[in-house]
């Protein structure tokens, strides 16, 4: 490394600006490889330190004179809050986006080209625009830039969840400034997608570094949709009394229907969806972030970039699109690194609206294919018996072993053959289209083999069927189970363009003929037994470990870092983490030096509220 942007600088930022007295992970090669002026593309998991790994090489750089980091971010909360903390840790940050006057972003703009700003953040469409690559010419001319960093680089590729056209345009930053150092980071991407965020924004010979995707504080859960809402109740009930989390509902009247149920029962519920007027939706996020115990109910339109680290569940009322989008969304649980839950409740119904989404897609044969096979790992990993980590992980190309910290490693589920009940299903598929060429729905095939007389089974006829009430024995819940299995080994097809009836395709021949076993769990939807003062992954609840006189300095803690909270208008983690209260109250410094110890306080942070901290220990 240059002497100029030295190991030991980064080090010394890393303890007196941030805090922190080591790296974690890959994040020491990270910074030293990119402080030095190499390319490099970051996959780290969500709350893995993805922000440190440009912002210590932007200071290390601008301290040898080498200018400002451009940061490219979608979201403009993300530049709220990032901006927010970096000031509160005495950095030098600023952003250009929608939320500033003409003055106020002139004033931004004075400060830039006087080389004042250590990190400038701005969204893709203005780093583009012709006023802003006259201003990044200026910089570059006089050796000004430093880097640039792109991050949510997913956001480049089609094959990503969240794909955003502006981000194509970053390549001009390589085209354009090609000597100056770019690190693209990213939270979730699977191989396909890597590899478009390499040829996208032209990163050939950036170096790789892959974290593993494993988020050991985070339980995951997936279990039957029975009564969802009632479901989603009892969870945070029982789970997640008084503390913040993300529940996600797929379409916008569901939103607004369960925050509205969660408000009746006395929980502090917001919905978030696109359908809502911008300030309101702004209004519920700001109070979502600032606040404590708060519920946000959200479509996928609510999340991308949302910083707040002590989100103790994330819940999905409705199946996500794919693996990339669960893993992204449940990652925004637990970025402090204490306990927090995975909860999803799923049902056949998820999985024909997600394949009928699909379908009516106006996109290419290729493109859609690409989207069934991953939905089918993503159903693969709702109907799994074993490890759910272990799959998750395996998505990712990541080995691991069971991870002890999931519903079937916590509760292994029994299971069961249902190969009979799957070649009945089947058999009732192909005898009612034989019988009038006339495909049905699952809930009439269901109705048949059951023996259920009802006006529609009788005017069609079908009750002359041989397969009427051989399973008279099974129920609905298990025979939509046995759908959803075959469904999943596409031995069925689900025709969303003729009232979602159910299609047989040529893997349900293998089915049929005893070829292919179909084992199934058990259902996984029974009540969640009752838990006093217990979190997540069965430990208590924050704080609660601590000995009582500990509790008293964490709660009188919290108490006095939401009063400076508001004052500064910023989130309470803009000021400490969760993290780093508890560890002051655990500890109860006495001195200055002492506190100065404590992860997550640097310089600037010990000269601002050292001695107000010390004082509520005391």
């Amino acid at each position: 490394m240059e002497a100029a942007v030295g190991w030991s600088v980064c080090q010394g930022i890393l303890q007196e600006v941030f805090g922190y007295p080591a790296f974690r992970g890959p994040q020491q090669d990270i910074v030293e490889h990119v402080a030095a002026g190499g390319d490099a593309l970051v996959l780290m998991p969500t709350g893995g330190g993805k922000s440190l790994c440009y912002q210590i090489p932007a200071l290390a750089r601008q301290r040898a004179g080498l200018g400002v980091t451009l940061v490219i971010s979608p979201l403009i909360a993300l530049m709220h809050d990032q901006v927010g903390a970096l000031a509160e840790a005495g950095v030098s940050a600023a952003f250009l986006n929608s939320s500033l006057s003409a003055a106020a972003a002139a004033q931004v703009e004075t400060r830039l080209q006087r080389g004042e700003i250590t990190l400038l953040y701005a969204a893709p469409e203005r780093v583009t625009s012709s006023r802003f690559l006259a201003q990044l010419d200026r910089l570059y001319a006089c050796g000004g830039l430093a880097l640039f960093a792109i991050d949510e680089a997913h956001c480049v590729s089609q094959w990503g969840h969240d794909f955003r056209p502006d981000y194509r345009a970053l390549t001009v930053l390589h085209e354009r400034y090609a000597t100056v150092p770019r690190i693209a980071l990213t939270a979730t991407a699977d191989t396909l997608t890597r590899a478009d965020i390499v040829e996208r924004l032209q990163l050939q010979a950036a170096r790789r570094f892959v974290s593993s995707f494993d988020r050991p504080n985070i339980r995951y859960q997936i279990v039957e949709k029975k009564d969802a809402t009632r479901q989603l109740l009892r969870f945070i009930s029982t789970e997640h009394a008084g503390e913040a989390g993300i529940v996600y509902c797929q379409s916008r009247r569901r939103v607004d229907e369960v925050a509205t149920l969660l408000c009746a029962e006395g929980l502090d519920a917001l919905p978030y969806h696109a359908g809502m007027d911008s300030q309101i939706r702004q209004q519920h996020q700001d109070r979502f972030l600032r606040s404590e115990g708060m519920v946000m109910v959200a479509t996928i339109a609510f999340g991308m970039g949302i910083d707040k680290p002590d989100v103790r569940f994330v819940a999905h009322l409705d199946m996500p699109k794919n693996i990339e989008s669960y893993y992204q969304e449940t990652g925004r649980a637990g970025r402090d690194g204490l306990p927090a839950n995975a909860w999803m409740c799923f049902g056949l119904q998820d999985v024909v609206n997600q394949r009928r989404m699909i379908d009516e897609s106006p996109a290419g044969d290729e493109f859609k294919n690409g989207l069934r096979g991953k939905l089918d790992a993503l159903l693969g990993l709702a109907e799994a018996a074993d490890c759910r980590r272990v799959r998750l992980l395996a998505y990712f190309g990541e080995p691991s072993q069971p991870c002890g910290n999931c519903d079937n490693c916590l509760q292994p589920p029994d299971l069961w053959d249902g190969s009979e009940a799957a070649r009945m299903l089947l058999s009732t598929i192909y005898r009612v289209q034989q019988q009038g060429g006339i495909s049905y729905g699952a809930v009439h095939i269901m109705d048949i083999l059951r023996g259920k007389s009802t006006e529609k089974v009788l005017q069609r006829g079908h009750e002359q069927l041989s397969t009427f009430g051989i399973g008279a024995t099974f129920s609905d819940t298990l025979l939509r189970g046995v759908l959803r299995q075959l469904i999943t080994l596409g031995a069925v097809t689900v025709d969303a363009t003729a009232f979602n009836t159910l299609q047989l395709t040529e893997a349900a021949r293998a089915v049929l003929k005893c070829e292919v076993q179909v084992v199934l769990r058990q259902s996984a939807s029974a009540p969640t037994k009752k838990k006093t003062q217990r979190g997540a992954n069965g430990t208590a609840r924050t704080g609660s470990l601590l000995v009582p006189d500990a509790q008293q300095r964490y709660a009188l803690l919290k108490a006095w870092r939401a009063e400076v909270a508001r004052e500064h208008n910023l989130p309470a983690y803009a000021i400490f983490h969760d993290a780093t209260l508890l560890a002051i109250a655990e500890r109860a410094p006495r001195s200055l030096d002492q506190l100065y110890g404590v992860t997550g306080i640097g310089v600037k942070k010990l000269e601002a509220y050292g001695e107000a901290v010390l004082r509520v220990v005391r």
